[in-house]
């Protein structure tokens, strides 16, 4: 019962990094915000590694170019677009967009690494990718042709995009590395690449003036949003397998809607539930196990 209790609370921390992130967004430019979390989230994870009865694996030859890819893909591009999106984009609708990421990820794969995706999981990721544009055009279509998307949901599109890449290249590394150990690498490497932007925005200098809101955002973006909800997730992995781990990330949007409902006062439009519902149903085919 304690694994299933960690991943429900695991989807409702990463349902919390939107509104979190919303939050910071407000205040910190996008790539300072992303350094701090992942300073964080880095410091975090290298004690959860060091605690882990897995075996530390050392990175060799092709495995550094991969974690490089994982590093500029899925910490220092995917927190660039999610920190720069959250500015334009209030939270439920960002992780609604971002909830098609496992029916991306399910057509990449099989377009990459040939994997098969069968009627059903083609199914859930047109029912998505419908549930996305009911969501960026507010319930009318025909507005996208007319030019009526958001740069803010753009930016959000660019968080789908990282992680699509993130996981697919990460597939090799966890195979080689191990799951921890492959997220811990890739965090150091993200953290080095974001520190350049980071300084250019002032990051040192502009320090002392984030104010304590502000800090406790980051500080649960990098540990419950990232090092925690990491750890757990894999936990999960490990004892109940991928497939039934990966339902749980259903409740995040769930869990994000309600949260920026409650705390941020977002709307909940007629045109984002149907969204929802959409998103989800393609997400649920998506991840549906097949047949013995």
């Amino acid at each position: 019962m304690l694994v299933y209790a960690k991943l429900v609370l695991t989807a409702f921390f990463w349902g919390g990094t939107f509104i979190a992130g919303r939050l910071a967004a407000g205040e910190i430019p996008p790539f300072t915000a992303a350094f701090i979390r992942f300073v964080f989230a880095t410091f975090f994870l290298l004690i959860f590694l060091k605690r882990s009865t897995d075996r530390l694996s050392v990175p060799r030859g092709t495995d550094w170019f991969l974690l490089t890819l994982l590093g500029l893909t899925g910490v220092f591009a995917y927190n660039a677009f999610f920190f720069s999106g959250l500015k334009h984009v209030p939270a439920g609708r960002a992780s609604l967009i971002i909830a098609c990421n496992p029916a991306m990820i399910a057509l990449f794969s099989a377009l990459i690494l040939k994997e098969r995706l069968g009627t059903i999981k083609l199914s859930g990721v047109l029912v998505s990718v419908a549930g996305a544009l009911v969501i960026i055009s507010r319930g009318d279509p025909a507005s996208l042709l007319r030019g009526g998307v958001n740069v803010g949901d753009l930016l959000i599109f660019g968080c789908v995009g990282s992680w699509v890449t993130y996981s697919i290249a990460g597939k090799r590394a966890v195979a080689r590395l191990g799951p921890l150990a492959a997220v811990t690498y890739s965090c150091i490497l993200g953290t080095l690449f974001l520190s350049v932007p980071a300084h250019l925005e002032g990051v040192w200098h502009n320090l002392p003036q984030h104010s304590w809101g502000a800090w406790t955002c980051l500080f649960y973006l990098g540990f419950f949003g990232t090092a925690l909800g990491f750890q757990w997730y894999y936990e999960g992995i490990r004892a109940i397998g991928p497939s039934r781990a990966g339902v749980f990330i259903n409740l995040v949007p769930v869990s994000a809607m309600s949260l920026s409902y409650v705390l941020l006062d977002e709307k909940l439009s007629p045109s984002l539930l149907a969204g929802a519902i959409l998103v989800l149903a393609g997400v649920y085919l998506t991840n549906r196990p097949h047949p013995a």
